[in-house]
């Protein structure tokens, strides 16, 4: 395709704000039709950026190492292009065993050496993709206590294993530079709903419902996270009336510790139970529930409460931070957990529903999603995520 051709993008989550940003880089016409929606999963998400727990080698998985991969070459395009207040930082994260995320419950004679069987296992586990992931950093296990030294809320018994590579990103401040450095190359932005239009079974364009502009297009790319369904649905061609993605609700709560510089400090990241993680000044996030509520974004007393008695035991010094806000994102999802990724029709890409991992695959997706629609060779191979591959919700969300 020549630079005269035009995108048009439905979605300006991470994914769209990312597929607008690679192609008006190169030249591309793009114009971007979305508004954030209530419960966008991008402005809630909390931003760890560290995939190399999951114990799964799925193409899941793969998709979010190579998200993580290619966070720093961002990162370096966009401070190019005068973008540098993304918040991108790698501090590092704090591994814990399930038995460990719970001090106090149910210790025994022998738990401290079972704890520390478990860390090995976490250790030699990560350590085993090292060669394949050297971007994950240092590996370490680290004895009980010293966890505490580098985020001073959790409990003193912790040990952990150390990845040095972990990062953080604020969603809200990656998707503004990535639009803003889009729009500097050319991008437009649509603040509106978009109806897809189509001619003789080919998607030819959207229509903003909000202004009734139409907006003709060589090629729409969809990126409307848990709304994709509903965006396609009206199309004649039957796949996009099959697609399974809906929305997971999670619940996140935003601490403020007062007088603490937390800038520095690391993710914590236990087996099971709620997440930690930190931004500058003074700010803590503890997250996050995962709910089937279809499109309901309300905060709940069982959710928010639900985080706060969980994360007693694994950060004791919380007990007396403030309570600042809470966010709820509703997160694509699909029956099978891997993204929709490619051509559905003619003239339509779908990239979304990269679920829990969105702010660490999102930017790779956008990348992906850019060179399908330019009809090029994607960077991997993305078989797995054929958005037209056959998926049902056994009893699902967003149905």
């Amino acid at each position: 395709m020549s630079h005269s051709t035009r995108i048009v993008v439905v979605g300006a989550g991470i994914v769209g704000a990312s597929v607008a940003y690679h192609l008006a880089r190169r030249g591309v016409a793009v114009v971007v039709v979305g508004a954030a929606e209530a419960g966008w999963a991008t402005g809630a998400g909390a931003g760890i950026i560290c995939p190399w727990t999951n114990p799964a080698d799925d193409p899941a998985y793969r998709l979010a190492a190579d998200g993580a991969r290619y966070y720093p070459e961002l990162i370096s395009m966009l401070a190019e292009d005068g973008e540098a207040g993304t918040r991108y930082q790698r501090v590092g994260a704090l591994c814990l065993t399930g038995e460990a995320a719970h001090p106090g419950t149910g210790a025994h004679a022998g738990g401290a050496a079972a704890d520390r069987t478990s860390l090995r296992e976490i250790e030699a586990h990560v350590r085993s993709q090292l060669p394949d992931y050297p971007e994950m950093g240092e590996i370490s296990v680290l004895p009980p206590g010293r966890p505490r030294e580098l985020f001073p809320l959790l409990a003193g018994e912790l040990g952990a294993v150390w990845i040095g590579g972990a990062a953080r990103i604020d969603g809200r401040a990656i998707r503004g530079s990535l639009l803003r450095a889009a729009a500097r190359h050319g991008a437009r932005r649509v603040t509106g709903t978009a109806v897809l239009t189509e001619s003789r079974g080919r998607v030819t364009g959207a229509v903003d419902v909000t202004s009734s502009e139409a907006i003709e297009a060589d090629t729409v790319v969809v990126t409307a996270g848990a709304w994709t369904a509903r965006i396609c649905a009206g199309l004649s061609d039957a796949a996009a009336h099959s697609l399974a993605i809906g929305p997971q609700r999670g619940q996140i709560v935003h601490l403020d510790v007062p007088g603490t510089d937390t800038g520095q400090w690391p993710v914590v990241l236990p087996v099971h139970g709620p997440y930690l993680l930190a931004f500058p000044p003074s700010r803590v996030v503890l997250g996050a529930t995962r709910e089937d509520a279809g499109f309901d974004d309300r905060v709940t007393a069982g959710g928010l409460g639900g985080l706060l008695t969980a994360a007693a035991g694994l950060a004791p010094g919380l007990a007396d931070a403030t309570v600042v806000e809470t966010r709820v994102g509703l997160r694509p999802v699909t029956p099978d957990g891997l993204p929709l990724l490619g051509a559905l029709t003619d003239g339509l890409v779908i990239a979304a529903g990269n679920g829990p991992e969105g702010l660490t695959a999102g930017p790779w997706t956008g990348r992906a999603a850019a060179a399908l629609a330019l009809g090029e060779q994607p960077p991997a191979d993305l078989t797995a995520f054929d958005p037209a591959r056959p998926l049902r919700w056994p009893a699902g969300p967003g149905n």
